[in-house]
């Protein structure tokens, strides 16, 4: 299958000779939602700092399209968008703004910016807001302001972290049913949630991190093989695994 993301043999952090992730190998392949799981300091946001290119590797590989960050930056960025977990928006700019910067970024066409921006204010029912200003916003609808802005464009790949915080159950349903709309068209997903009994449901695959470690990988089918757990629930799976990390 064509790999979308892959990183091979990662390990890195914040300071040289300490690193936090520890030979990361795992990819992303065309098409593929996989989900990104592990307790809070297992390393999940560093992996994402890395590779968004935030973070430079201390050994391994990353590769987004086949492309590392030095090979082509401007390519491999373009390949890419990223929901943070905290929204983070442009005070003096009003929503709709804020959408018009995402396209001109990206140089989308007018007409193809019209119509993909109209659709997603209507998906997330915030068509009657385009014109407010972060201040006046809720944070789940701060959420959707981003969320917006990465489907905007329509890349390769979309890496999300903890997209579901403050959403309402409706804003939930919306993000999953686009999720699940760009991924039939090809599009591939690297999720990092706290929520498993949601992504269960959407994700082909999962990474199980901990300390830094990647201790286990691959389909709900092969992760119950691994727990011993034949048939449970991957919260149930995620937990006796960790739990074996831990020993």
């Amino acid at each position: 299958m064509e790999k979308m993301l892959h990183l091979e043999g990662v390990s890195g952090g914040y300071r040289v000779g300490k690193p936090v992730l520890k030979s990361l190998t795992f990819e992303v392949n065309k098409g593929e939602m996989v989900g990104l799981i592990g307790l809070n300091g297992a390393g999940k946001s560093t992996t994402i700092k890395h590779i968004l290119g935030l973070l430079k590797a201390q050994e391994g590989t990353i590769r987004v399209d086949g492309l590392t960050l030095a090979e082509d930056p401007a390519r491999y960025r373009a390949a890419c968008t990223y929901v943070p977990e905290s929204p983070e928006l442009y005070d003096e700019l009003t929503i709709r703004e804020h959408l018009e910067l995402t396209g001109r970024a990206y140089g989308l066409e007018r007409d193809a910016f019209e119509s993909r921006a109209e659709s997603l204010l209507e998906t997330f029912r915030m068509k009657e807001k385009e014109g407010a200003f972060p201040a006046h916003l809720s944070k789940g609808m701060r959420q959707k302001v981003m969320i917006m802005n990465a489907f905007l464009v329509e890349p390769p790949l979309y890496i999300i972290d903890e997209p579901f915080l403050g959403l309402d159950p409706l804003g939930i349903r919306s993000l999953l049913e686009l999720m699940a709309s760009f991924k039939e068209k090809g599009a591939s997903f690297l999720i990092s949630s706290h929520i498993l009994s949601t992504i269960e449901a959407y994700c082909d695959r999962f990474v199980v991190l901990h300390h830094g470690e990647q201790i286990a990988g691959g389909t709900l089918e092969e992760l119950q093989s691994q727990a011993d757990l034949p048939g449970a629930r991957l919260d149930d799976v995620f937990f006796r695994l960790v739990q074996g990390g831990s020993a």
